[in-house]
Parts: structure tokens; sequence; C-alpha cells
């Protein structure tokens, strides 16, 4: 038995701190809080306790020390890729994040899923992060916006990605793709449905797949028992996405109010990306990819303050390396910043997303959940910037930080 002592501990559902905070912890489970410390004790003094946050879209396959953007599709082999995700699992760990889903690898691996590697690695405890919730290789038209040879605007022939990486084009060939990634691990399925911010052709909002084709993809996944993700910005394209069954929205800065009220009818999710929009380095790109980011990303501020206060069901998400790996609790900042109350985005970071990915025994701190444990040098209720400078992280009943 070991009990961790504070302050205090965030009640998540309650939206209020509970003082002193007592967490008793056996093996990788939570039996009990409040009361008297049993067992060895980890004083974390004036700390508070919270949940292992979560973060519901990241690539820890992309970004990180020694990667050059411009270059990195034509020169990092998949091992490359992997022994730098080391490095950015881990500091995604060590910032409080203990649950992230990798959502959708869009490069060439020969048709390895590295996130699901990636995972199993962190799992049998050989490297240290997150809890991984793989989606394998994102699925995309040809010249989709996750499509890395439009990104990098690539003649004809140089780097083509196969069905089995993604880029699958008709119902046959999507079929054939979600398939692939279901059979070699993938726990959700992450498709394009609209144009982004980095999208060379079309405009951002613009639908990518007919409705036939998304109706072909939620098919395939959820007769396996896996939810859809879709990157998605556009109204219209957000509404033909709920229609069909898509599962989560990714990112949505566009959404009117239309969309935003199907997605509270059809008790759909959104995951935020906002920090993004107030991050995200966009002075060296083309005049046209600038021009979109500046119709955007205001609109971003807007819709989600719309979205919280329709009751839509929001999770935390940062798309990094779209911000940097290790800097994901300044998407809280943001989300608090632009409106959310603390206890709102807390949520949303825990229990919300712990809905998402089918956890029912993550995001509380509570008896019976996973000692999934994190402690911060204040009040996140007061300043959710707190959360910014997390001192102890356990995941799982295992020690990995105690600044303390």
């Amino acid at each position: 038995m070991l009990t961790l002592k504070a302050a205090g501990l965030l009640d998540v559902e309650a939206g209020e701190i509970v003082r002193p905070g007592i967490v008793r912890v056996e093996d990788d489970r939570i039996v009990g809080t409040g009361g008297a410390a049993e067992g060895d004790v980890i004083d974390l003094g004036d700390s508070i306790l919270l949940p292992g946050l979560m973060d519901m879209e990241v690539n820890l396959l992309m970004g990180g020390r020694g990667e050059n953007p411009g270059l990195s599709q034509v020169q990092d082999d998949p091992p490359t890729r992997v022994l730098r995700a080391v490095g950015n699992s881990r500091r995604t760990l060590r910032a409080g994040f203990t649950t992230v889903r990798n959502l959708g690898l869009f490069f060439k691996t020969g048709g390895y899923l590295l996130d699901v590697a990636l995972g199993k690695a962190i799992d049998a405890g050989w490297i240290e992060g997150p809890r991984v919730v793989p989606a394998g290789h994102a699925i995309t038209p040809t010249g989709g916006h996750l499509d890395p040879t439009m990104f990098a605007a690539f003649m004809p022939g140089v780097l083509e990605l196969t069905v089995e990486e993604g880029i699958a084009n008709g119902v046959d060939e999507i079929r054939k793709a979600v398939r692939y990634q279901i059979k070699h691990g993938a726990q959700l399925i992450k498709v394009c449905c609209s144009g982004g911010v980095m999208s060379l052709t079309g405009e951002a909002g613009a639908q990518h797949y007919s409705d036939e084709e998304l109706a072909a993809i939620v098919d395939e996944a959820h007769r396996r028992g896996l939810r859809v993700a879709a990157h998605t910005h556009g109204a219209e394209a957000v509404k033909h996405a709920v229609a069909v069954g898509i599962d989560c929205i990714e990112h949505g800065f566009l959404m009117d109010d239309e969309a935003i009220k199907m997605l509270v009818d059809n008790d759909r999710f959104l995951v935020t990306t906002r920090r993004l929009a107030e991050a995200m380095d966009v002075s060296k790109a083309p005049k046209e990819l600038q021009d979109k980011a500046a119709e955007m990303f205001p609109k971003a501020r807007t819709s989600i303050k719309a979205a919280y206060e329709a009751g839509v069901k929001i999770a935390v998400g940062t798309d990094a390396p779209a911000i940097p790996h290790g800097r994901n609790a300044d998407e809280l900042v943001t989300l608090v910043d632009w409106g959310m109350p603390p206890a709102a985005v807390l949520r949303a970071a825990t229990v919300v997303a712990a809905d998402l990915i089918n956890k029912p025994d993550l995001g509380k701190l509570a008896e019976g959940y996973l000692a999934d444990i994190i402690a911060v040098p204040g009040d996140p209720l007061l300043d959710i910037s707190v959360t910014q400078n997390v001192s102890f992280v356990m995941k799982g009943g295992k020690v990995f930080v105690n600044k303390n």
C-alpha cells in the first residue's frame, strides 16, 4: 500500500478541491481516498492532486528534437521516427499527460503501424511514455489534407503512399485501408474529412470524401467496435461527418450554429486543438496558407466558446507537434483564456477524454480507478496555468516524476 498526501485533490465531477488530498494506491489501482494514510507515504506538501491528464490528438512520431520539417518526409526512415518518438513520449508523460490518442500516421512506413509498436513498447516498460491509443494510418484521399505528398508539393511519383498507408479512393479501397489498420492494431480510425490550414489546394473547409465514402469508413470501424475521428474544419463538412455517423470531430474551427447543434443532438465529441491557432508559426508558409490561417484562426476562438455554451462534449487535444511535445498543458490555458471555465477544461482533459476512448477506469481520483495521478503547485480551478508546472507523475501506480 502506498499513500499520496497533498494539500488537496481535485474532484473533477464536482469541480472542487477536496482538502486534504489523500489517495491510497495498491498495485496499479486507487483503493481509497480521504481518511488516514496507510503503508508508505509520499508527502507532496502544498501540491494539489489531479487525475492524469489526457491529450486526444497527438502524433508522437512527428516533431521533436532533430527533425527537419522540410526534409523529414524523405530523410526519416521508420526506425528514425520511432527513436525520435521515444523522447516525445517521455516529454509528454513528464508533462502530466498519462494517456494520449496518436491520431493518424501520414508518412511512408512500408505499411508498419509505428504508433501501435510505440504503444506496445511503452506498455512493456521498455521506454517511458503515456498510455497510447493508436489510430494507425490516417485514411485520406489522393491529394487530401493528410496526403503528405500534397503538403510538400512533390511532383508525381515522389513518395507515393499505398492503400495500406492510408491513401484510399473509392469505397473498395477505403474498406481495405480501414481493415488493414484494424488488423494490425489500430484502436480507432482517423479520417481526413476536410481541408486544413496547410492544405496547398482547395478551401480549408472543403469536404474531401463523398458521403458514400465516409459512410464506408464508419461502417467498417463500427462493425469492429472502433470509433472514427475526423479531421474536419468546415461547417458543411462537420454536418456531413455527423450525418454519416462519425464519432468525433477534430478541430472544427469553422463550425456554425447548425453544425454545433448537430454535435449536441447526436451526442458526438469535439476535440479542441485551439492552442495551435495562437502558437502555430505560419510566417514562412506560402501566402495562400497564411491567408487560410488568417481566416480560420480567429474563428477557432468563437467556435469553441459557442460549442461549450451549447453543451458539446469537448475533449482536450493539442495536435502536437503543431505545438511542441511536452507543452500540452498550453492547450488548457488557451481554452480558459478563450472562455471555458477551468473546471470544464479539466473535465475535458480527464473524464470526457476517458469517455471518448471508452476507458471508464480513467479520469478520476476514485476507488477502483487506474492510479494515474499528477500533482501541481496550486489550485487549477483558480489558476489553470499550474498545469504547466507538474511536479509529480504516477501512471498505473508507478512513479515517473517526483520533484517534491
